[in-house]
């Protein structure tokens, strides 16, 4: 994916950087991410094929005008030789690109909750393996995980995010020398408000927590149930939520699903002060406030009661999910 820019003899060529994106938000921090400078002049941001909501996300980012030098590259089934951004650090295909490839220069765009968990281990040092939480890897996938930390050490990485960041937690960060650039959607902020939203004064945001078997699902359905009870609810589905009980959710009154595919920072541009918008804990909470505060929307992170909670929900992760919601 690195070229010459186009133009006449002696000209100066223009490296285009590659950037591997696995989910909308993903795709929107690339996009933010180069408008921010982070990936030189010209980027191609590389979609993987067969995922629906990357094809909405780049469907809107394209209505919208990327900002100038960004290419949304057509979807393809793997990655670029040389890739200089991601968003998924823990993917073992991720690592090992890194170890055959040695980019040098890494940048890694906001992916949410594993955000989190990734400079936890960065700041814990070398030694700590980047494996997902809650995983049970095998010796080999192990190894290539701690591979990737050391890997990560001998590189200039920097991680860019949206997220707010305990203070402890950056300096450690800094200290292993990674760099921890914060953005505040200064791109999208600036683009032309999207289609009106939904006509509901609440709007509730999709939760993974039941299908990752975390939350009971009968008590999560019982409490969408219980609030289209008092007003009409406008419910915007996760990208992981299980269709089953999507579907079990539209068949609730007084509750409209929309499957918009596109990521709520996009989909949801256009709601007006009256509206609010409520999440279980998600680190899209802290996004949307960026981008709705100001228009007097509230955004509202939902409590889970403890009998919501499964025996898969450890205390440790309970309040790891509440402290970068709240």
């Amino acid at each position: 994916m690195n070229g010459p820019s186009p133009g006449g003899e002696g000209e100066r060529v223009v490296e285009q950087a590659s950037a591997w994106v696995e989910s909308p938000l993903q795709m929107l921090c690339a996009v933010e991410a180069h408008h921010a400078g982070l990936l030189g002049p010209a980027t191609a941001v590389v979609p993987r094929a067969g995922l629906r909501p990357l094809k909405a996300t780049r469907k809107e980012l394209r209505r919208l005008g990327l900002p100038e030098g960004l290419e949304l590259a057509e979807p393809r089934d793997q990655m670029p030789r040389r890739v200089q951004a991601v968003g998924d650090a823990f993917s073992g295909k991720v690592q090992l690109r890194w170890l055959i490839s040695n980019p040098g220069r890494i940048v890694i765009v906001d992916d949410g909750l594993a955000t989190i968990r990734l400079l936890e281990l960065l700041a814990a040092g070398p030694r700590r393996p980047l494996l997902r939480a809650r995983a049970q890897p095998t010796k080999l996938r192990a190894v290539l995980g701690l591979a990737a930390a050391l890997r990560l050490r001998l590189s200039k990485v920097s991680v860019f995010t949206a997220l707010d960041v305990d203070k402890d937690l950056e300096d450690g960060v800094r200290r292993a020398g990674v760099d921890l650039v914060r953005h505040d959607f200064a791109w999208l902020r600036a683009q032309p408000p999207s289609a009106e939203g939904p006509a509901e004064r609440t709007v509730v945001l999709g939760t993974s927590l039941v299908r990752n078997g975390l939350v009971h699902r009968d008590r999560y359905l019982r409490w969408l149930t219980d609030l289209a009870s008092q007003e009409p609810v406008a419910y915007y589905p996760h990208r992981r939520e299980d269709p089953v009980d999507v579907a079990l959710i539209r068949e609730r009154p007084g509750i409209t699903v929309h499957d918009a595919g596109a990521p709520a920072e996009l989909t949801l541009r256009g709601l007006d002060s009256g509206q609010r918008v409520l999440s279980l804990p998600s680190t899209a909470i802290t996004s949307l406030r960026v981008l709705l505060s100001p228009r007097g929307v509230a955004v509202e992170p939902v409590d889970v009661p403890d009998d919501w909670w499964t025996s898969r929900a450890a205390p440790a992760l309970r309040s790891h999910l509440t402290g970068v919601s709240g």
